[in-house]
């Protein structure tokens, strides 16, 4: 089932789905919002400076942006099943775009802050939207293939967008990082609303948000997906959090050189991606799942293994086995997310909204118990077995939630399911 089974109606032809252009949009609308997270933290320690405040006050900056993209996730996906995708997307960006002009001419640190979270809340309008418009467009088996090649591409971006902010603060000052912020979203905002059509799919006038999470928190397969991709997520945020404290603080190495590292970890998650786009086409989504979830595990153990032996004391152990659980995470991340989306596909963004949110909001927590676990141990023993742990209660979601069924099987149902659908509409 690999070919396309139902269009939206009204719109959306093969060319649109397999254009350049439409990968194009789906990729920028992902990446506005967190790319303009990580441009302006090399500057944080500047805005402290300016405005004659702590370094804590300024780091709200970013916390608060990450509550704004937390809170975006959970309101602009029910508003686009509602409304559409292409009138919500516009809005949210043009409230970015708002919000920027805001935090250019912000002349105190509580102002920037507040204009920070609306540009949050706005720009990741983008990163909820673009996955239901991928469901939208394509067939389940290749829904989570885009998704990883969108998140391939974003990444490049995205390691840049530090370095990037940093040599705009250091050659025109830190409102320089501002002001790109607001014109590429401006560029981004008047880009989709010459070149992206209506996606959503009909819908019956007495659908709502709370009808619609009630229909997915009923389905044992989307709250199994679901609980599999924010578990996975959650792996991210753990090493991410102690990370730092077990490279500076327990192996004496500088911050730099933690940074060196912990790139060799996104490379990682990047090769992922690019392996699950080339997988795709010729597996199913569940057995792309359970790869991952394979490798996930067996990475996650190994690296427990080098702990309780003393062995990943050194970088290269920890890092080195960690970019394996990272590979195998974004097999994991992208088809659960696919499964999850795709469980009602009239439902997308709500389904998405509600993933998004979910991976974002524990993800603040255990990117907090991460660190704790990091910076008050001497051994690396405390933050490899909450990583295993993670690790089993991902694989536990899709053995004991997700309905058990054959490949064949599944994909001829939900081929019928939508032909009937489209019949409906």
């Amino acid at each position: 089932m690999h070919g396309v089974m139902g269009k939206p109606p009204g719109a959306v032809t093969d060319g649109i789905a397999t254009s350049k252009v439409m990968l194009l949009m789906l990729v920028v609308m992902t990446g506005v919002a967190p790319i303009s997270l990580y441009m302006l933290v090399p500057a944080l320690p500047v805005l402290a400076t300016t405005f004659d405040r702590d370094i804590s006050v300024a780091q709200m900056t970013v916390s608060l942006y990450m509550v704004g993209i937390a809170c975006s996730q959970l309101i602009m996906g029910p508003l686009s099943d509602k409304f559409g995708r292409r009138p919500v997307l516009l809005a949210g960006l043009a409230l970015m775009v708002i919000a920027g002009v805001g935090s250019v001419f912000a002349e105190t640190l509580p102002q920037l802050i507040g204009a920070r979270f609306f540009q949050a809340l706005g720009g990741a309008s983008g990163m909820v939207i673009s996955r239901a418009i991928i469901r939208d467009l394509y067939p389940r088996e290749r829904v989570g293939a885009m998704i990883s090649l969108v998140v391939a591409a974003l990444m490049i971006a995205q390691m840049v967008s530090p370095l990037t902010g940093g040599l705009l603060e250091t050659a025109f000052g830190w409102r320089a990082i501002l002001y790109l912020i607001t014109a590429a979203s401006l560029t981004i905002t008047i880009f989709i609303a010459l070149a992206l059509p209506e996606t959503r799919r009909d819908r019956a006038d007495s659908s709502s948000f709370r009808g619609d999470l009630s229909k997915l928190m009923r389905s044992r397969a989307f709250v199994g997906y679901l609980l599999c991709q924010v578990l996975a997520s959650q792996i991210i945020f753990a090493f991410a959090g102690g990370g730092p404290y077990i490279v500076v603080t327990q192996m004496g190495r500088s911050s730099a050189e933690y940074g060196a590292w912990f790139a060799m970890t996104g490379f990682g998650y990047f090769v992922g991606n690019l392996l699950c786009v080339r997988f795709a086409p010729r597996h199913s989504l569940e057995k792309l799942i359970w790869f991952g979830l394979s490798l996930q595990l067996g990475g996650s153990l190994l690296n427990l293994i080098w702990s309780l032996a003393g062995l990943n004391q050194a970088p290269l152990w920890l890092f080195g086995t960690q970019m394996i659980v990272m590979i195998a995470n974004a097999f994991v991340m992208a088809n659960s997310a696919a499964g999850a989306i795709s469980v009602r596909p009239e439902a997308a963004g709500t389904a998405s909204g509600a993933m998004g949110f979910l991976q974002q909001g524990i993800g603040a927590l255990i990117s907090q118990f991460g660190a704790y676990l990091g910076g008050h141990s001497t051994t690396t023993l405390p933050l490899t077995s909450a990583i295993f742990a993670i690790s089993i209660a991902c694989a536990a979601a899709m053995i004991f939630i997700v309905p058990r069924r054959t490949v064949v099987v599944s994909e001829e149902l939900i081929e019928q399911a939508e032909e009937e659908e489209q019949g409906m509409m």
